[in-house]
């Protein structure tokens, strides 16, 4: 039995087991609270509701595994839910068809115009981030006249968002698209091992051959394409797009990232333990809003998880591989 928990301890991250202990306990004290919080349709709801956050916690995980953060989170995934919206009364029939992966694309410019100042003009992630979250603030500002837009979500973006397969969620389903994606990205191809490496030590990657800045700007595509389908998939599920739709997005996504073990300097976690963040962050969310816990509350709980879990998890030395 010893030999057993060792080797369970040896290949599952000690936040995960965590987190994953946390979820048991929030399951509990929710069916204590509320009859229904067990039910599988209240279960496939938070689901669904977890499938938007997890979307958008995919692109975050990847910038924190290379030791950098993504601030640009918030108005990105507005960005990517309005010109979804906006796309569809632009080009009418075309516009209706491309709407989906036109918002997908506008985030994945937006991560690009990221990962160039980060990796050729050597700007800090945080400070590049945060400017170019305020820029493309100002731009969604100038398109919509500083009023709520008036371009509704397309039937795909809504049926992607709300609608069910054999009665699994296809926001889950999407998600589970993605995680799979993800996973063998990480742990099967070169691209996942140079993420990796990087996180480690930048230098020493370089040193050995990687090409350091085109990995940079590789990953912060991706989060700006996650961030953007993100929106895509809120403003679907909205049935419209709106100002600051992303803005209650920011500390969850990164919360539930460190949650699941992954290092906030970066080079160490795995996608499954975001996955299991994603979920306590859910659930944390619900019983919050139960208890009708103010927004303000709300955001202390998470910075106090990511300060907790940056001490914690996040002081050792990286290694020199």
């Amino acid at each position: 039995m010893s030999a057993f928990v060792m080797q369970l301890r040896r290949n599952v991250d000690p936040a995960v087991l965590i987190a994953s202990g946390c979820i048991v306990l929030l399951l509990i004290g929710g069916s204590l609270y509320s009859p229904n919080f067990l039910s599988p349709d209240y279960l496939l709801q938070q689901l669904r509701v977890a499938s938007f956050l997890g979307v958008i916690a995919t692109g975050s995980m990847i910038i924190i595994l290379l030791g950098n953060i993504d601030l640009s989170i918030p108005w990105v995934v507005t960005l990517g839910g309005m010109m979804a919206t906006a796309a569809a009364g632009w080009w009418g029939d075309w516009g209706v068809a491309l709407a989906i992966p036109f918002g997908v694309a506008c985030g994945a410019l937006v991560g690009l115009i990221s990962g160039f100042g980060v990796a050729f003009l050597r700007v800090p992630s945080m400070i590049f981030t945060l400017g170019m979250n305020a820029v493309v603030q100002g731009l969604v500002v100038v398109h919509t006249g500083g009023f709520a837009p008036q371009d509704r979500a397309t039937e795909a973006m809504h049926v992607l968002a709300t609608g069910s397969v054999l009665g699994i969620p296809n926001a889950l389903l999407l998600w589970l698209a993605v995680a799979a994606a993800m996973i063998f990205m990480l742990n099967r191809t070169t691209l996942g091992r140079k993420i990796y490496a990087l996180g480690n030590r930048e230098r020493a990657a370089y040193l050995s051959g990687v090409n350091t800045r085109m990995v940079i700007l590789a990953c912060f595509a991706i989060a700006g394409a996650c961030s953007g389908l993100g929106g895509v998939l809120l403003a679907g599920y909205a049935t419209k797009a709106y100002q600051a739709m992303g803005e209650l997005y920011l500390l969850p996504a990164i919360a539930a990232v460190v949650l699941g073990g992954t290092r906030i300097l970066g080079g160490k976690g795995g996608y499954i333990g975001t996955m299991v963040g994603v979920i306590l962050i859910t659930l944390l969310q619900s019983i919050l809003s139960v208890m009708q816990m103010p927004e303000m509350g709300r955001q202390i709980i998470y910075g106090t998880v990511i300060i907790t879990m940056l001490l914690t998890y996040g002081r050792g030395a990286k290694t020199e591989g």
